[in-house]
């Protein structure tokens, strides 16, 4: 685990989502509990996460389908922070979590087009670009983001993985495998996505 986990020493937590990936059955509990609680633009092109479907064939030539939750990934090396020219969006020292300040947002977009994973959209009604927040205003008052609340598989776990007792830093100690989306791009993401043996 020490190779991929990101570790910043000025950070007091290092907050990250793990998924499992074959417990995700695409129920969509997770798509209308974001949707539903930061009340998100009913256009399917508006979210702050969703599930992939990937279609494949297994071993012997069948066809195969399996799901991939999706979000903003709140990389150690954010391109949408950089990109920014008002500093709208920027990432918090303590946690790492990148934000989105819509007072700042100017509708310039340019954090769209640096995001590898496609994790924002423009909110035509506030004039701003906005996006996953791991829930920040729940955390703030000890609950977990509505995501990993309501997912029926528990795909979704979310913690400090620079705490060893937690359920995500366990998670990937026990895993089998560790990945993460696009690690080619030098964004270090902070969603992890592993297999574990049951």
């Amino acid at each position: 685990m020490m190779n991929i986990v990101n570790k910043k020493l000025n950070k007091n937590q290092n907050l990250a989502m793990v998924i499992i990936g074959d417990r995700c059955v695409n129920c969509n509990a997770c798509y209308v509990a974001c949707k539903t609680d930061w009340e998100i633009p009913a256009i399917k092109e508006a979210y702050r996460t969703k599930v992939w479907e990937i279609e494949s064939e297994d071993n012997e030539g069948k066809p195969t389908i399996s799901f991939l939750p999706v979000l903003c990934n709140h990389c150690e090396n954010a391109p949408c922070v950089t990109v920014c020219p008002t500093g709208a969006s920027f990432k918090r020292d303590e946690d790492g979590i990148v934000l989105v300040n819509p007072d700042m947002c100017i509708g310039c977009k340019a954090c769209m087009v640096a995001c590898p994973y496609d994790a924002r959209y423009y909110d035509e009604e506030k004039q701003s670009v906005d996006k996953c927040t791991f829930c920040l205003p729940r955390l703030s008052v000890g609950l977990d983001p509505a995501c990993v609340d309501t997912c029926v598989g528990e795909s979704r776990n979310f913690g400090d993985i620079s705490d060893p007792d937690s359920s995500v830093a366990k998670l990937l100690k026990n895993a089998t495998s560790i990945s993460r989306l696009k690690e080619d791009k030098g964004t270090l993401p902070n969603v992890y996505y592993i297999t574990i043996n049951e």
